[in-house]
């Protein structure tokens, strides 16, 4: 009877412990579904915001930019300009020994001057036939001379005529002479071809260089212009006289510029599907020089 009892006390126990311990499960389960759908917002992150503008960029250049090259064979006499020179168009930069060329010239020059007194000479020369003509022809007509003698007058005024057109021809070639040495005189003075600045010399004094030979590079400063590549798509929203945004390089990134499009490539590159824009800068340029590379900021395709 004790044993039942013992037995009857156990079993009583236990049922007492799993009646306590099933309501403990309900927090458990809650509490990880409350902690899951925290979870499944964080797995599906927002999309980023679209950007707001399409950036390229590209170098800065100007429309005149050329190595200024001999003209003709010499010896560089004098050095006129440096690296760095502000040079207006026709300046002397400098200048090849023209002493040969220049002794040329006036012996050409008083060729022409002797041709042009030897003209005035058989000039009034046939003024004086002429005249001698016209008086043997009324001499004729009063029957003084015979007709022989009059054709020897005509003939002789209209041989002078030929000769000065001979000596016509002889001035127009020295006069052709002397401006062709003027030309080559001309060409031992190496001149700015436009304003701008000399960015190099490659000469000095006393060397002596051929024709074709690079002497200067001279490039204008102004107007600023950039070349920028874009995808093609920008084709129906870009055109001649948009204006976009540049910014130099990173020093001056919170200085901004101004530009304007000018020309757009009419094809489009089939290899990279983008097409060519070349735009103009305007207004304050102040720290920009032709050669850096500065970004363009056009608004972003939707």
């Amino acid at each position: 009877m004790l044993k039942i009892n013992i037995l009857l006390l156990a079993a009583l126990s236990l049922s007492a412990i799993g009646c306590s311990s099933a309501p403990s499960q309900t927090p458990a389960t809650v509490s990880a579904a409350e902690t899951s759908a925290p979870a499944s917002q964080e797995a599906d992150p927002a999309k980023p915001a679209p950007a707001k503008e399409f950036v390229t960029s590209g170098p800065l250049i100007v429309e005149n930019q050329v190595d200024v090259a001999a003209q003709r064979d010499g010896i560089i006499a004098k050095i006129v300009a440096d690296s760095g020179t502000r040079v207006s168009k026709g300046q002397l930069l400098a200048a090849l020994d023209d002493r040969q060329i220049s002794a040329d010239l006036e012996a050409a020059r008083a060729k022409t001057r002797s041709t042009e007194n030897d003209l005035k000479n058989w000039e009034a020369e046939a003024k004086v036939l002429e005249v001698d003509y016209q008086r043997a022809e009324k001499m004729w007509e009063a029957h003084i001379i015979p007709k022989e003698q009059l054709e020897h007058a005509q003939y002789k005024a209209e041989s002078d005529q030929w000769d000065v057109k001979r000596v016509s021809e002889l001035l127009v070639n020295a006069k052709d002479v002397e401006h062709s040495l003027e030309l080559e005189l001309e060409k031992t003075r190496i001149v700015a071809p436009f304003d701008g600045v000399v960015a190099r010399r490659y000469i000095r004094a006393g060397q002596s260089v051929s024709r074709g030979d690079r002497l200067f590079w001279v490039t204008a400063v102004s107007p600023l212009r950039v070349r920028i590549t874009l995808p093609e798509q920008f084709l129906a929203r870009i055109r001649a006289g948009s204006r976009v945004a540049v910014t130099a390089a990173e020093e001056n990134l919170g200085h901004g510029y101004s530009a304007k499009v000018i020309e757009i490539s009419p094809v489009v590159d089939p290899a990279s599907d983008t097409i060519d824009v070349l735009a103009e800068l305007y207004g304050n340029t102040s720290g920009l020089r032709p050669g850096m590379r500065v970004d363009v900021h056009l608004p972003n395709l939707p």
